[in-house]
């Protein structure tokens, strides 16, 4: 029995794919909570946090590094430990003077260990599994992955809340959860030194050279496919709503009612957008994820379409309303959360589709490293833009940079019967 099959793969597959999705959710949606908690402006929110995009915009540019140095396992563990370190230390900067620029400084350290632990972690998931565990633990993995990002924009915001009310110091409560944070990846990294498989594959390369060579050769491929352009535009275009929408929830759902906003406290924000909100979220890539098996990805794609963008005129209307019941704000945001969920399964299977062929992980890849980058650029100018013309107006332009996404759904080609089972 090879030693890769030695580890019940339920002791390592939940841990490894929950702390992979923290880092994340951390650096791109907690980190906005914490600065508005703190004062910081939605112009430099929106700009520096959409700048932690970076790293898995160019991750596959040292994804060989991986590969020529070290194991995978190695790569994975050695991670963690850095990824606990940098969660302490973002807590321990948030009394300095210049907590904003230091942390900020920090997160970009925890941003680059986060986006080579995905390459290393998804690279020791098909070296420490058979094929046949592999398609078998894939639900348990996404499980795994939105049940972090559930904890990490919900009990984890209301936690902060509840200790800033307690406290009367906002800085010391995030730097109380922060602190949590880095104790659980320090959990995390004694817990996959001792348990995680040691696979025979799973070895550094010896022929550097030619895996530089092959490196080339991913990026001349994936560049040279049919349609390149569409595709493109496609990744690019398909979340440039969204990508300005999302730093600015929680700029709006927690500025004051005179600033334009809902007034609503972090614990609430907790609760409606990163609890209910969440759970809808994951209820309808759920279901989006059963439709395609059903139906196809051709036949979804224009119903998933309308039900990523159509939803943010719930902004519109919260924003224009203002309603101060809890109940109809958790009601429009867990619309507007299941809708996208539901819907931004079709760009996850589209890029699955574009990847496919002998060298579908490193396309995956470019992949998501092009849709990081159709979040990142217009998300950095989004704060501006709305201190500019307030939050109003800012929703329907949101609404209106949806339309080079339908645009670009009605060019695209897709194979009639991919996704079906």
């Amino acid at each position: 029995m090879q030693t890769s099959q030695a580890k019940n793969p339920w002791l390592w597959v939940p841990s490894l794919y929950f702390g992979q999705a923290i880092p994340y959710i951390v650096a791109n949606y907690l980190s906005v909570v914490m600065y508005k908690d703190m004062g910081v402006s939605n112009t430099d929110i929106a700009f520096y946090t959409s700048l932690l995009y970076l790293p898995w915009v160019i991750k596959p540019l040292w994804s060989p590094l991986v590969d020529l140095f070290g194991t995978k396992r190695g790569w994975t563990v050695s991670l963690q430990l850095v990824l606990a370190a940098s969660l302490g230390a973002v807590g321990a900067t948030l009394h300095l003077p210049a907590y904003f620029v230091v942390s900020l400084g920090v997160m970009w350290i925890m941003a680059f260990a986060s986006a080579t632990h995905d390459i290393s972690a998804d690279g020791f998931y098909m070296l420490g599994l058979r094929q046949q565990q592999q398609a078998a633990f894939v639900g348990v993995r996404s499980t795994f992955y939105r049940l972090a990002t559930l904890a990490g924009q919900g009990p984890l915001v209301m936690l902060a809340g509840y200790l800033a009310t307690s406290l009367g110091d906002v800085r010391q409560a995030w730097a109380i959860v922060f602190f949590v944070l880095a104790g659980l990846f320090f959990g995390f990294f004694a817990w996959h030194q001792a348990i995680l498989p040691r696979p025979d594959a799973d070895r550094k390369a010896v022929e550097g050279g030619n895996l530089v060579a092959g490196f080339g050769q991913t990026f001349a491929t994936f560049f040279a496919k049919r349609d390149i352009w569409l595709i493109l535009g496609f990744i690019l275009t398909f979340r440039l709503g969204e990508s300005q929408l999302l730093k600015l929830v929680a700029p709006f759902l927690k500025d004051p009612v005179e600033k334009g906003g809902l007034g609503l406290s972090t614990v609430q924000y907790g609760l409606a957008y990163g609890t209910i909100g969440i759970i809808a979220l994951t209820v309808g890539g759920l279901f989006g994820g059963y439709l395609i098996s059903r139906w196809g990805l051709k036949r979804c794609l224009w119903l998933m379409v309308f039900a990523v963008h159509l939803p943010d005129l719930v902004f519109v209307y919260l924003s224009s309303a203002q309603p101060q019941d809890m109940r109809v704000i958790s009601a429009f945001l867990a619309i507007e959360q299941f809708g996208y969920g539901f819907g931004f399964t079709a760009m996850m299977m589209y890029m699955i589709m574009i990847a496919d062929g002998p060298y579908k992980t490193a396309h995956y890849a470019i992949c998501t490293g092009l849709m990081a980058l159709g979040m990142m650029v217009p998300g950095m100018w989004s704060g501006k833009l709305q201190e500019m013309i307030g939050y109003q107006h800012f929703f329907v332009w949101v609404c209106l940079a949806t339309i080079p996404a339908f645009i670009m759904a009605a060019l695209v080609r897709i194979d009639p019967e991919f996704g079906k089972k």
